[in-house]
């Protein structure tokens, strides 16, 4: 039986990623299951389910730090699907790229940009 915080990030995780993130979870099973529950129980249990930042807020900030760390394009477009789940705009993601530049270099905001049009394209798609 998963723990109350596991239920509760697996909630969070639900609200924030829909079904992407139970995928990224369940990709670990066969090699790090473990992993998979302490991002569920850490990542969205705890952090994710703290107050003082909304969904849209959380996702601002984590779209800029995978942005800059320049090598993180996977996770990167599983939260550009994200952003958009949780209401956030085009114009709002592009915006960060653009500050992502200032302080990472074009370079990441171009990932950045070009991550989020293949994203922005699956999501018309739909």
């Amino acid at each position: 039986m998963p723990s109350a915080l596991y239920q509760r990030g697996l909630a969070r995780l639900k609200e924030v990623d829909s079904t992407a993130g139970e995928r990224v979870i369940e990709s670990l099973a066969d090699i790090s299951p473990d992993l998979g529950r302490y991002i569920v129980e850490f990542g969205f249990g705890e952090i994710y389910s703290r107050p003082g930042l909304d969904l849209q807020q959380r996702e601002l900030v984590t779209l800029g730090a995978l942005a800059a760390l320049g090598h993180a394009q996977p996770q990167l477009k599983v939260h550009l699907a994200a952003a958009l789940n949780v209401g956030l705009t085009r114009e709002q993601i592009v915006e960060t790229m653009l500050q992502v530049s200032l302080y990472a270099g074009f370079p990441a905001a171009l990932n950045g940009v070009f991550a989020a049009r293949e994203v922005f394209a699956q999501h018309d798609a739909r």
